[in-house]
């Protein structure tokens, strides 16, 4: 509940209900972040060992049902069912890719990744681990007769071969073929073939429905399986995400939603997680670390519904995005051209419209990221449902920015639209990711970067937020202690929030958080930073991070996040391997993509003009200064903590352009008007 304050009240009154405001939502965050970290609430492990993996390529949810395929729907039915990532280094993957994944748990051919993929090369087969043999049977040569004499063609000998293997103990991988793109005209015969060979194997393993069939793994190990794939698997700095989610079954946990630890999410992943699944299942460590987790099921009612979700939005939302988010963001450049074009910003009725649309325009970003709470993806018109989804909620947090006491003072609705932002995207993480799948600017599977938590474009989000929301208290809290106060309070609640393993989980983030805030508070201070404090400051991000990826790392391997796996590649020796490969994963994006570059040219020239506005002749903003100095100081730490954050994080060149968006839609708001032509500048 927002705090109450008389109608009567001055305007200076009412803005200091901002703080209160501000701890509200910064603490709700922090208290429903002590729900569990995923979707993945009590997951269940299963013991009996893989025995058969079936692999087949193009296989999506879409694709499965009782009149189409109906001996892969068999297996669904009495298996677990997750939509699975099968990204690789490649802009594209292939089948063959995904099947050296299926041994090696890495993504991607080893021979062609880039050194800063971390993939080892030579590759390990893993299940060289195995304390039983493994027999690999080619069934996709009875579909094609191109592949004639490279396996056994014949369904009764392919039959015959899986029962043998599986009566001698051994773990069986039958390769079924692939099944080609969604606009081959002979795909429907295909998915029909496909099916029947799964059944045929499934006969010989005991029947489908029997009690004594053997755990049985089917996956879909990419999307593709092009004639030709060197001309695919090209590298470059983001892996695709043209490529559909793909089909993922496990018979260990009938009627259950499929997760596993790297992705915390049910009904979601990863092709790197069926080798730690098989691994595991025999109770045999792996040649080394590798990134994936054992599967795991959690309780779902319609575990197949939840997988075919996840696969449609995630193919459908990117080209939803743009119109949805845009059609609201448009409101912000209205109100920005309003706000910079000192003929409208002298007009004091249109500059209050103009200010109040600016204000409200970047609330479309957090409300875009918790948008699967309604699943606008079944609509008929799935982008006319995802705007409406992004109008409504926008609308809703818009009443809050303009309709509450603090509407009158002058940085009120700037102060409250930007501690929503920072409050609405912490609170997601808070509460484990569980609307970030299926939303924009949300962790989406389709490209297997991060599945939870706070994503560097997130965290630049929230990082530009409390900042500007402190600018805008700055105005009414006078004293120094205040200022310090309330920089400690708003710098906690985001560094718990970012770092926690059951929230944000997020390494870099702390890097430049506990840094950047300490520098505010002595800026606001009145004490000048010398660099002993700088030092001292960049020393406790870095041992509060690591303390806390040492408490994650002391959980389950299975439970442990992306803070708790960097304590094993502390221990293995691969420190500077990580560092090194980070780094140059940075500079790729930042090289990789014009638009990228042009943007972070622009973002340097923003930092020195903001910190240097009378040299670029930015007369507003010196009155902004003027009248109110700590706005200084806080673009200083801005600056600061924004470029330390593009260090220390993999994708920095995301979280720069996340937060200059931000301040780029917001600072306009909070200068005043311009003078009146032919006014003297403030000195």
């Amino acid at each position: 509940m927002l705090p109450h304050l008389p109608v009567s009240s001055s305007p200076a009154r009412r803005l200091r209900a901002l703080p209160a405001v501000l701890l509200t939502l910064m603490l709700s965050a922090l208290v429903l972040g002590l729900a569990p970290a995923a979707q993945a609430d009590g997951p269940q492990e299963a013991d009996a060992p893989v025995r058969l993996v079936l692999t087949t390529a193009g296989l999506s949810w879409e694709d499965i049902s009782a009149e189409r395929t109906p001996n892969i729907q068999c297996l669904a039915d009495r298996s677990g069912a997750g939509a699975m990532n099968t990204t690789s280094t490649s802009v594209v993957s292939t089948e063959r890719q995904g099947l050296e994944t299926l041994h090696t748990g890495y993504r991607g051919l080893a021979e062609k990744a880039p050194r800063s993929a971390g993939i080892p090369n030579p590759p390990v087969d893993q299940w060289k681990q195995l304390p039983v043999h493994t027999t690999e049977i080619d069934a996709s040569a009875e579909a094609d007769p191109e592949l004639a004499g490279s396996g056994p063609s014949d369904p009764d000998q392919i039959a015959a071969q899986t029962a043998d293997a599986l009566a001698g103990e051994d773990i069986v991988q039958v390769d079924l073929g692939s099944v080609p793109d969604h606009d081959d005209p002979g795909r429907e015969q295909a998915l029909s073939d496909l099916d029947e060979r799964v059944g045929g194997v499934l006969d010989a393993a005991g029947g489908c429905e029997s009690a004594d069939l053997p755990r049985t793994l089917l996956v879909s190990v990419a999307a593709t399986d092009p004639a030709n794939p060197d001309e695919m698997e090209r590298t470059g700095a983001v892996a695709s995400r043209t490529v559909g989610l793909q089909v993922a079954l496990d018979s260990a946990f009938p009627g259950q939603a499929l997760t596993s630890g790297a992705t915390k999410q049910n009904g979601v992943v990863m092709m790197t997680d069926v080798v730690a699944t098989v691994l595991a299942s025999y109770d045999v460590a792996a040649d080394g670390l590798i990134p994936g987790q054992p599967f795991r099921g959690t309780d779902h009612d319609d575990p197949q519904q939840l997988a075919l979700d996840r696969s449609q939005a995630a193919a459908i939302v990117d080209s939803a995005t743009v119109p949805a988010l845009g059609s609201w963001l448009a409101l912000g450049v209205i109100g920005l051209v309003i706000c910079l074009v000192p003929a409208f910003a002298r007009r004091r009725r249109l500059a209050a419209v103009g200010r109040a649309l600016a204000a409200i325009a970047p609330l479309a970003l957090p409300v875009g990221l918790c948008a699967s709470v309604v699943p606008w993806w079944r609509g008929e018109h799935d982008t006319l449902a995802l705007t409406a989804v992004v109008w409504g909620g926008c609308a809703v947090l818009s009443v809050i920015v303009l309709g509450g006491p603090w509407r009158r003072h002058r940085f009120g609705p700037l102060g409250v639209s930007s501690a929503l932002i920072t409050a609405v995207i912490l609170g997601e993480s808070a509460l484990g990711s569980r609307f970030q799948l299926g939303s924009p600017l949300g962790a989406q599977p389709i490209s297997g970067g991060r599945f939870y938590g706070l994503s560097n474009h997130l965290y630049g989000m929230v990082f530009a937020g409390a900042m500007m929301a402190l600018l805008c208290l700055f105005t009414v809290l006078r004293t120094p202690r205040a200022r310090v106060v309330w920089t400690l309070l708003v710098g906690a609640c985001v560094a718990v929030v970012c770092v926690a393993p059951s929230m944000g989980a997020d390494f870099g983030s702390m890097l430049a958080t506990i840094p950047t805030f300490g520098l505010l508070a002595l800026l606001v201070s009145g004490i000048r930073p010398k660099a002993w404090h700088i030092l001292a400051l960049l020393a406790g991000g870095a041992v509060a991070v690591l303390g806390v990826s040492f408490l994650d790392w002391l959980r389950p391997p299975e439970d442990r996040t992306h803070l708790g796996r960097f304590i094993d590649e502390l221990l293995s020796g691969e420190l500077l391997s990580v560092i090194t490969r980070k780094l140059a994963q940075n500079i790729a994006m930042t090289t990789g993509y014009w638009a990228l570059a042009l943007i972070m040219l622009l973002a340097v020239l923003a930092s020195i003009a903001v910190l240097a506005p009378r040299r670029f002749r930015l007369t507003r903003l010196v009155a902004l200064d003027a009248a109110h100095p700590a706005a200084y100081r806080v673009r200083v730490a801005l600056v600061a903590g924004t470029w330390l954050g593009y260090a220390v994080n993999d994708t920095g060149p995301v979280l720069v352009a996340a937060v200059f968006g931000i301040w780029f839609a917001f600072l306009p708001v909070a200068l005043p008007a311009p003078r009146p032509t032919g006014s003297a500048d403030p000195q």
